[in-house]
C-alpha cells in the first residue's frame, strides 16, 4: 500500500505524485493541493481565491474527493496513517493483519433488533450499526467528509480487518449518486488489491435521479461500482437492512454479481422500486380512472408492500442466503468470513481490465 501525507504545499505537476497513491491525509491550514496557483487562476479567469479556497485539506476531503483524510496537525496526521497501517497488509500477497480480541464471536446486541424505524421514510446512522457489528465498535472512515451518503471504513470482525461499505440513510436517504459511486468502487478495489474481505450494508432506495445526474454521468460511474464489485475476488459478504431497489440493488453487492454471503432483516425491501413509484406506474390507468384516487392509491400501495416489501420473495428465488435477526449479524458474518477464508477465485486472464473510468 501507497500512502501519501501532505503537510506543506504540493502544486503543478508534484500534485500527480500524491494522487496516484492509495490514500492521501493533509492537514488543515497548512497542506494544500493545486495544479494551477490563485495567481494563475487570477490571470486565467480572473478568479480571487485564496491557497486554501482552491486546495486546502477541507476543500479536498469535502468536495473533490482528492483527500482521504484529513487532520487538525502534523502530529495527528502522522497518528492517523499509522492507525490506517494497522487494518493494511505489507504488501499484495500478504493476507490482511490478524489481532487479538475480547469481543465475543456470539455477542448479540440486542438494540439492534430494533433500530431501524418502522416506518420507511425515517431515517437511522447506519454507522451505528457498523458499530455494533464489528469488534470493539471500533472503524477508520475513509472519505468521510465526502459523499457522506456512502459510509466506507477499515474494521476487523474475529480480529480480521475487513472493509465496510454501507448506505448512510441520514445523508439524501442513502441514495447512490456520482460520488458515492466513485467513492465506493474506489474502496472495494483497494480491499480486493489486497485481500481484504468485504461486508456490505444496504439500505439504498436507487440512483440519484435528476438531469445534474444523468448528464454527469450516473450511468458511467455507477457502472464503475458495478464493475469494482463485480470484479473482486475477496469474500464478500452483504446484509440488506431495509431498502434494496432496482439497478442500486444489484449494484451493492448482489448475488447477481457473485457475492458471496447474502442475508437480510426482516425489515428488508427487495423490489424494483419502492411502493409509491410502482403503483403510480402499474396502476396508472385505474388510478386516472377512480373516483377517488389518493384513497385508490393508498389502498394499493398497502398491497404492494405487504406483498413485495418483505425479504421472503427474494428468499425464496435463491437470492438471499438467509433471513436474520439483526442482532445475530455479528455472529453470522465471523461465521461466514471463517467459511470463506480459503476463498480462491480468478478471474480471466487479461492484460487489465477496462473500468468505465
Amino acid at each position: 500500500p501507497q500512502i501519501s501525507a501532505i503537510l506543506g504545499p504540493c502544486a503543478g505537476g508534484a500534485v500527480y505524485s500524491p494522487a496516484i497513491t492509495d490514500f492521501v491525509a493533509m492537514v488543515r491550514d497548512t497542506s494544500y493541493m493545486f495544479v494551477t496557483g490563485p495567481n494563475v487562476v487570477k490571470t486565467v479567469t480572473h478568479e480571487d481565491v485564496t491557497f486554501e479556497e482552491l486546495g486546502g485539506a477541507d476543500v479536498h476531503a469535502r468536495r473533490s474527493g482528492v483527500a482521504h483524510f484529513e487532520a487538525d496537525d502534523e502530529v495527528a496526521c502522522l497518528a492517523l496513517i499509522r492507525r490506517l497501517i494497522s487494518y493494511l497488509p505489507s504488501n499484495n500477497l500478504d493476507a490482511p493483519p490478524t489481532v487479538s480480541t475480547d469481543d465475543p464471536i456470539d455477542r448479540a446486541d440486542r438494540e439492534l433488533d430494533s433500530l431501524v424505524p418502522d416506518a420507511a421514510m425515517k431515517p437511522y446512522d447506519m454507522l451505528d450499526v457498523i458499530r455494533r457489528v464489528v469488534d470493539d465498535g471500533e472503524f477508520l472512515q475513509v472519505h468521510e467528509g465526502w459523499a457522506r451518503n456512502i459510509i466506507c471504513a477499515f474494521a476487523r470482525l474475529d480480529g480480521k480487518s475487513i472493509g465496510v461499505v454501507g448506505q448512510q440513510p441520514t445523508v439524501l436517504a442513502g441514495v447512490l449518486d456520482i460520488d458515492a459511486s466513485t467513492k465506493a468502487a474506489r474502496f472495494v478495489r483497494f480491499c480486493d488489491a489486497f485481500n481484504i474481505p468485504l461486508a456490505t450494508f444496504v439500505d439504498v432506495p436507487g440512483f440519484l435521479p435528476g438531469t445534474a445526474q444523468e448528464h454527469g454521468g450516473i450511468i458511467r460511474n455507477g457502472a464503475k461500482l458495478l464493475y469494482a464489485y463485480a470484479e473482486a475476488t475477496v469474500p464478500k459478504l452483504t446484509v440488506i437492512t431495509r431498502k434494496a431497489y432496482g439497478g442500486a440493488y444489484d449494484v451493492m453487492s448482489s448475488k447477481h454479481i457473485r457475492g458471496d454471503y447474502n442475508v437480510a432483516w426482516p425489515s428488508a425491501e427487495i423490489a424494483v422500486m419502492g411502493p409509491e413509484g410502482a403503483v403510480n406506474i402499474l396502476y396508472r390507468d385505474e388510478l386516472e380512472k377512480a373516483k377517488d384516487p389518493d384513497t385508490r392509491r393508498k389502498q394499493l400501495v398497502a398491497q404492494y408492500v405487504e406483498r413485495f416489501a418483505n425479504p421472503y420473495v427474494a428468499a425464496s428465488r435463491g437470492y438471499l442466503d438467509d433471513i436474520i435477526e439483526p442482532s445475530q449479524t455479528r455472529q453470522r458474518l465471523i461465521n461466514a468470513l471463517r467459511a470463506l477464508a480459503g476463498k480462491r477465485d480468478t478471474n480471466p486472464k487479461r492484460k487489465h481490465g477496462n473500468i468505465p473510468l
